[in-house]
């Protein structure tokens, strides 16, 4: 149980930083998200793309949840594994996410770390 939860920790503190910098910069910038990359990919392939990267959101969530509770960055792995998964009301949760300032403000911190400048975000009211 322990090497589990290290490795969850490791884990998270590599590739959720990692996940953090390739967001483009104008994912939050707008009410609607942008399409997906393969949006005009054959139909099959558009399906399997979707279905991996929901698999891979479920299992951020999951490890995001799990560490509120183990040593780790919840809040952050929270939201990228909400980013992949689509469900209804989705865009709603990630700009409310977003826009808490602690939340953006360690996102911003990130990018520039990786050389990346701040993520656009859209307020209520543009």
């Amino acid at each position: 149980m322990l090497w589990a939860t290290v490795s969850i920790s490791i884990g998270s503190l590599i590739a959720i930083p990692w996940l953090i910098a390739r967001i483009p910069r104008d994912y939050f910038a707008g009410p609607k998200a942008p399409p997906l990359p393969w949006a005009q990919a054959h139909p099959a392939w558009r399906l399997l793309l979707s279905g991996l990267k929901n698999l891979v959101g479920l299992i951020l969530v999951l490890v995001g949840l799990a560490l509120f509770v183990l040593p780790g960055q919840g809040v952050l792995t929270l939201l990228v594994g909400l980013m992949l998964l689509e469900f209804p009301g989705k865009r709603r949760m990630e700009l409310f996410l977003v826009r808490r300032p602690r939340v953006r403000k360690v996102l911003d911190w990130i990018r520039k770390r990786a050389g990346r400048k701040p993520l656009l975000v859209h307020e209520p009211g543009e």
